[in-house]
């Protein structure tokens, strides 16, 4: 089977989307039938530059930032398109092209024009205005770039919707997304891991660890009232922010007062053998997470590795933590503070826990299960007829 699958962030850019489609295109290219021949002909078209970054070494040909003519032909050879988030130019042409689309959602932009499900202004959760019919309040909430932006947000939501509508199959990476997006054709495909690396534990006592990008949606500056809580009740915690973006000036701005400058360190972005061994030594890792999460890798690569697991109760949370975790109300620094407090009071408890998340993942969050379940996607939609 020839597969397209077009993703418009790729390596060498870091972030979910990335590391998803880089390893669906991996997996599916080592596939290979009986008689050794490859299962999949892959190629990744997308428009992130190459930079340094070694396209020889894939598996599969990357075709990076091609001219409509060139996509156009791509599609027209393919067997099946998968589209990575709800991309309108390759909608379009693979609809154009008459064949069968794939559309994984990584985010909420069918359902919310800012695609975060978050209200902008007040950084709390959007209820679900846009299907609910509210876009005057969509409009208000995405007015910070001037209200021609909004409005051409709000509009494209609807473009979205219309071909998502019509593609062969909407692939989600949890229950929980699927039953927002009220559209035809979902399938629930869940995010996968490699689940065979072994993760030595070196645990320091009251190590908190919070890994992300420093935006509104990750919740970093609730994570630092809870922070602030502990400090009153006289815990003994280091809180470890791994990660940069926009906000960092000020959240550092934060932590240098008197409650927290003894509590908290900031990182930066680090490499991955430091990575490693800050996650190794946590007692906790927390994912305060305001909105914007479909899955929640952060959570899905915590658990892997052992470590109890803390995080806000946004349904995506929810759905993968299940049991093997412990969750708070989102929003709320004061149950953070409490959940956080569970743990340090508590540490074998809190280990036994990072045991479970573990063998949660491994059950049912495996980078095999994720392939075969695309497969068994494209497989079904070669055998829909199409208009």
């Amino acid at each position: 089977m020839k597969l397209l699958i077009y993703s418009h962030f790729f390596a060498p850019s870091t972030g979910g989307v990335e590391t998803i489609v880089m390893s669906l295109a991996q997996g599916l290219a080592a596939l290979r039938r009986p008689a050794g021949q490859a299962q999949f002909e892959v190629t990744v078209v997308t428009r992130t530059p190459a930079g340094a970054f070694a396209d020889a070494s894939l598996p599969f040909p990357v075709i990076r930032q091609p001219s409509l003519a060139r996509l156009w032909g791509r599609m027209r050879a393919c067997d099946v398109v998968h589209v990575a988030g709800p991309a309108l130019t390759p909608l379009f042409l693979a609809r154009l092209a008459g064949k069968p689309v794939v559309l994984e959602h990584h985010g909420f932009q069918c359902i919310c024009p800012n695609g975060q499900l978050l209200i902008e202004k007040s950084g709390t959760p959007c209820p679900g205005h846009f299907m609910a019919g509210h876009h005057s309040v969509c409009m208000r909430c995405n007015s910070g770039s001037g209200w021609l932006e909004s409005a051409r947000l709000w509009l494209f939501t609807f473009v979205r919707r219309l071909f998502a509508a019509r593609v062969s199959a909407n692939i989600t990476p949890t229950k929980w997304l699927g039953s927002l997006l009220h559209l035809p054709a979902v399938r629930c495909v869940a995010h996968g891991l490699g689940t065979q690396t072994t993760y030595k534990r070196s645990v320091k006592p009251g190590h908190i660890v919070f890994q992300g990008r420093l935006v509104t949606t990750k919740g970093c500056r609730l994570l630092l009232d809870a922070a602030e809580l502990l400090s009153d009740q006289n815990r003994s915690f280091e809180l470890v922010i791994i990660g940069d973006g926009p906000e960092r000036a000020i959240l550092e701005a934060r932590a240098a007062g008197a409650k927290l400058r003894e509590h908290v360190r900031f990182t930066g972005r680090i490499g991955a053998a430091q990575l490693e061994g800050e996650m190794a030594s946590a007692a906790i890792v927390v994912i305060p997470s305001l909105g914007g999460e479909v899955f929640g890798m952060v959570v899905a690569e915590s658990m892997l590795r052992g470590a109890p697991v803390v995080a806000s109760d946004l349904g995506a949370f929810l759905e993968v933590v299940g049991s093997a975790g412990k969750t708070f109300r989102t929003g709320s620094a004061a149950d953070l503070a409490r959940r956080l407090s569970e743990f340090l009071v508590d540490p074998p408890a809190s280990e036994n826990l990072g045991q479970r998340g573990r063998e949660r993942i491994v059950d049912f969050y495996g980078q095999d299960r994720m392939i075969e379940g695309h497969v068994k996607v494209y497989q079904e939609v070669m055998t829909i007829p199409r208009n």
